[in-house]
């Protein structure tokens, strides 16, 4: 017998996971009050990774001599920005509506969904009128928002989201970015290089990244011309005339700074969207960090999933709720999924990239694990030379005891496109040795990777002896 499954959001998490339960046989609801898409192709994602190929653009051109290369008079049009933006993102919402309609047991239904109890949704239609919905399991995957700290002020004008930031034409003469996290570090690694001038107060630098990849990266920004203030908290916004003066206070030393600028992006994090789908009504449990789940993204509810961003799992990846998804519906379906959700790279687009996936030295040590080191400089990788980026490092660190990849941490070069090899790696449990025995092509970036796991057994071909290890 067919299952009838209302899945509620259609970003990385609720498209994908309709689609792999069409697949498996289910009559899918698939219901979205915005964009299909979600935040991640419309306001997150794709827009930023679009503005980041034109900072890449911009960062060469500014460095064209460097490769005898004379390039005269360019700039910057923030409309053409735009537009090249909603292009891309259309082109690719155009191409999710299709792939859905392409499945004749996904009925996608474009308006705002209330939970009446488990086995029913109520839906106010986009175009007027109502629907209610009658069905077997129900998948919540509303996404998140921007989040606004209490700093004093924020409320100002000029005090924007990451989602304002996306849709301003201008690109302001000076931003400041409030926030050291993925999004306040992307958007002022690519705002410097579109043409402003940007400063960062950031109280840590990728909290959750190993302590050395963030200690090299913010040297790197400064080098970029990011005026950088770390280990400071933003205390007070306050309007003068067209600019905001921010001020910040050291978290410890006592003294404070002031910034003025003219626009200021809060990069704070992102909340979960729980308002309006009537949880409480229905008895959900749930909290400020998300709605609370099992092990298999079960409610409080039987039958109630909750996947992505909106469940208190706290992992807000685009890639990781589509895996969510997967899993769900295929545990909904009867199947035991196969899918290793304990494992998932971290990608940061900064003008040096940074990934990471496992665990940091921090973690490893305070677990107690008898753990190997190596390290590979991209500045002696022929493929980063050639490309004139030749800084940052991998490293890459093993288990004494059995030689098994526990973590990898890229900051360098296409880092974003290296970290799967160490992805699969700790996925799929291989020790080094599964590494040291594959041939890596020449000259490519992946070389870097091949030598710092070649550095653990002490057989790295370019890295001259002795080498200090911990």
């Amino acid at each position: 017998m067919s299952k009838n499954i209302a899945v509620i959001g259609a970003g990385p998490g609720g498209y994908v996971a309709a689609i792999r339960g069409a697949q498996l046989g289910a009559n899918i609801f698939l219901i979205e009050n915005r964009e299909v898409g979600g935040t991640c192709l419309n306001r997150g994602c794709i827009p930023t990774k679009t503005y980041f190929r034109n900072a890449e653009i911009m960062s060469t051109l500014r460095r064209s001599e460097e490769f005898g290369i004379q390039v005269d008079g360019f700039k910057m049009s923030g409309r053409a920005l735009q537009e090249r933006k909603n292009e891309v993102v259309s082109t690719l919402v155009s191409g999710i509506e299709k792939l859905i309609s392409s499945y004749k047991n996904i009925e996608f239904i474009s308006g705002t969904a209330t939970l009446k109890d488990k086995n029913t949704v109520s839906i106010e239609l986009k175009d007027g009128g109502s629907k209610e919905i009658t069905v077997d399991n129900i998948v919540i995957a509303t996404g998140s928002k921007p989040m606004m700290t209490e700093t004093k002020g924020v409320d100002l004008e000029g005090v924007i989201t990451s989602d304002d930031l996306l849709e301003m034409e201008e690109i302001p003469e000076t931003l400041i970015v409030v926030g050291g996290g993925v999004i306040g570090l992307e958007f002022a690694s690519i705002y410097q290089e579109l043409g402003s001038q940007v400063i960062l107060l950031a109280s840590r630098i990728l909290k959750d990244a190993d302590k050395e990849i963030s200690r090299r990266l913010t040297p790197m920004l400064k080098k970029q011309g990011i005026e950088t203030y770390v280990d400071i908290r933003a205390k007070e916004i306050i309007k003068e005339g067209k600019k905001l003066r921010v001020v910040a206070r050291y978290k410890e030393k006592d003294e404070e700074i002031e910034v003025v600028g003219d626009k200021v992006l809060i990069a704070s994090g992102r909340g979960p969207v729980v308002e309006g789908i009537n949880l409480e009504g229905i008895g959900v449990d749930h909290d400020h960090k998300g709605i609370k789940v099992n092990d298999d993204f079960e409610t409080s509810i039987e039958g109630i999933y909750a996947i992505g961003d909106v469940n208190s799992k706290g992992i807000q990846l685009a890639h990781v709720a589509s895996s969510q998804g997967v899993y769900v519906m295929e545990k909904i379906m009867g199947l035991t999924p196969d899918i290793n959700l304990d494992v998932w790279p971290n990608c940061v687009f900064t003008m040096t990239e940074v990934a990471h996936v496992g665990l940091t030295e921090e973690q490893l040590k305070e677990k107690g694990v008898n753990y190997k080191s190596s390290k590979f400089m991209f500045g002696a990788n022929g493929k980063a030379l050639s490309l004139g980026e030749g800084e940052g490092i991998i490293k890459v660190l093993s288990s004494k005891e059995d030689n098994k990849v526990l973590g990898v941490h890229i900051l360098g070069p296409h880092a974003n496109d290296l970290i799967h090899e160490g992805a699969l790696a700790i996925s799929n449990d291989l020790d080094i040795q599964s590494i040291i025995r594959t041939i890596h092509a020449h000259p490519t970036l992946s070389e870097a990777f091949y030598e710092a796991v070649l550095g653990l057994e002490d057989q790295a071909i370019h890295i001259a002896p002795p080498r200090k290890r911990r």
